[in-house]
């Protein structure tokens, strides 16, 4: 096995030993599922009493125990019909089994006189888990199979690696990424607000809108310059769009419903039908290709409110969206072109070749369009990736219903991966049998363009959320709210520091002058609090002089600079995307 592979069975052992422990304390539990996830376990369970985080101490001596007795892990394979009987009072296992066929050849494994229904694999005996190196992190609440109509159950997550040394280095990230946390800094920084009565819908703050503001100025800018043209579409469209687009059969229950005058509409979940009407509302020839559109489209899907989190996932959102409708021979060019602006616009944010990773997902069990189609989708992608020179991971069955997809994720400054950009290659939505989509060709004859779907940012919302986190809230001069602030040492320089303030903001930096009772000191505190880049502190002496003494938000000793430095300067780190300050 690999390293991966290998503590992916270390931790759905571990989540088997925890099944057992909680059996031991909680006689009559019922068990539905414990699979290993990313960075440890979960395991659900219908308990004859609720449990909280306290309790988990207990199942962690309990877990250890086990552990310490070395038992082996025993695999037997059983018939559908000694598995019914086997685990005839656990309900959940009674369902999972139902679903398999008849014929199936089902296989548990024991370990210390617990069984569990599990296809494995697992450890071969206890003593590989070490007791030091795994740890319960919470209980939460979790519908059996994802469906709101079915039972909740309590799910407890645990971690678990291979040395106790990598649990530690786990739990102080896990200890730093909650000082992180956007959902803290945005309350602390005033960026925005989400209300528990209107959950995953964002109340956008100014400090919070600007930067917010910042960011789309700076995408538009970018696609402007690399060839696409901005358009908006309505918010509201018919159910008969979506019928034919295919989303009404494949996404709906992700989709807003609405109704008027005895019709159904659905409140948009992305923009792509609609920018297929705007191809669609005059003749196209091959001479216009490729055609690239670009909207800040206000999408919303219709999220399951367990899934929500901060302003990383919700239910309102608007993405840096973009389609391009182009002949298959100019696939390669148009997903390199794009590879190439991703990684412009990623390194401005502070995300370098090294921090980004590419995974190519493949066709998903469900799925519209031919096999023939989705070969030849796939083709053109790996070509075209060869084309940019991108390095990839296959994700099999992880591709849009339409078509397969290239998915950039970002590692942060704790090393945690982040989904952001994409391009998707979609033979289906612009076919005969979806929207109809069509171009005169050089030879006279009506064809339908491939659509590219893309993204470099995804949704403005959490990518917001991402750098919030990956910065600390310390974001770069160029994105943050509030550049300068000007601390005034004494009332007789305070007309000074407005005449200051009023330079500064006219030279286009973002300042404020502190004119608060608080002393020099507390104003510095508060500045930096507010991770705000550059205090100008200003007395007689820099009054006298038409100077500013410049403190760091990093804590670089303090500079004396002439006004008109201090404003080249600030436009030299913001004019160049400087990650820093």
């Amino acid at each position: 096995m690999s390293d991966k592979e290998k503590l992916a069975v270390i931790r759905h052992s571990t989540a088997h030993v925890m099944a057992e422990a909680v059996l031991k304390l909680f006689p009559g539990a019922k068990f539905a599922i414990g699979p290993s996830i990313d960075n440890g376990f979960y395991y659900d369970f219908d308990l004859p009493r609720p449990i909280k985080d306290e309790d988990l101490p207990e199942i962690e001596k309990e877990m250890r125990r086990i552990v310490g007795g070395n038992h082996d892990f025993v695999r037997t394979e059983v018939t559908k019909a000694e598995a019914l009987k086997q685990f005839a009072d656990q309900p959940y296992k009674i369902e999972l089994i139902n679903d398999l066929p008849d014929d199936a050849t089902i296989t548990t494994y024991t370990q210390d006189g617990y069984t569990d229904l599990c296809r494995g694999p697992h450890v071969a005996n206890t003593k590989e888990i070490n007791a030091q190196s795994f740890k319960l992190m919470k209980v939460a609440g979790a519908y059996w199979r994802g469906d709101v109509k079915r039972p909740m159950l309590t799910r407890i997550y645990g971690t678990a690696w291979e040395k106790p040394a990598e649990l530690k280095e786990y739990l102080n990230m896990l200890a730093e990424a909650e000082k992180r946390d956007h959902r803290r800094i945005g309350k602390d920084l005033d960026l925005f607000h989400i209300d528990d009565e209107n959950p995953g819908e964002i109340f956008w703050h100014p400090n919070g809108w600007l930067i917010y503001s910042i960011i789309k100025d700076y995408v538009r800018e970018k696609i402007r310059k690399d060839g696409y043209v901005e358009v908006n579409t309505p918010f509201v469209m018919p159910r008969t769009l979506w019928e034919r687009s295919g989303h009404w059969a494949k996404y709906q229950e992700n989709m807003f419903i609405t109704e008027s005058e005895k019709r159904l509409f659905a409140l948009k979940p992305m923009n792509c039908p609609g920018h297929i009407e705007i191809f669609k509302s005059r003749l196209r020839s091959y001479k216009d290709l490729p055609m690239r559109f670009a909207e800040f489209g206000s999408c919303t899907r219709n999220e399951a409110s367990g899934a929500l989190h901060g302003i990383m996932r919700v239910r309102g959102f608007v993405q840096d969206d973009g389609h391009i409708m182009c002949t298959e021979d100019q696939i390669p060019d148009e997903v390199a072109k794009f590879c190439a602006l991703l990684k412009d616009m990623y390194k401005d944010f502070g995300f370098t070749d090294d921090k980004i990773v590419v995974k190519f997902s493949t066709r998903p069990e469900k799925r519209v369009g031919t096999d023939e189609d989705w070969d030849r989708a796939e083709g053109a992608l790996a070509d075209a990736c060869k084309k940019a020179g991108l390095e990839y991971e296959i994700q099999p069955g992880e591709g849009a219903f339409y078509g397969p997809k290239l998915e950039f994720t970002l590692i942060d400054a704790l090393g945690r991966p982040w989904q952001c950009g994409t391009i998707q290659v979609d033979y289906q939505l612009p076919s005969a049998e979806r929207l109809n989509a069509e171009y005169v060709g050089e030879d006279n004859a009506k064809h339908h363009p491939v659509m590219l779907h893309r993204a470099v940012l995804g949704s403005l919302e959490r990518f917001i959320g991402i750098l919030i986190e990956n910065f600390a809230g310390a974001l770069p001069t160029w994105l943050q709210y509030q550049q300068a602030t000007i601390i005034p040492v004494a009332p007789t320089v305070e007309k000074y520091c407005e005449d200051l303030c009023a330079k500064l903001s006219d030279a286009g930096i973002r300042v404020k002058a502190d004119f608060g009772n608080d002393r020099m000191n507390a104003k510095i505190r508060t500045a930096q609090m507010q991770k705000i880049p550059y205090m100008l502190v200003v007395g007689e002496r820099e009054m006298n002089e038409g100077t500013i003494a410049v403190r760091f938000r990093d804590g670089r000793q303090q500079q004396i600079m002439k006004v008109d430095e201090f404003i080249a300067y600030v436009k030299d780190k913001v004019d160049s995307h400087f990650v820093g300050i």
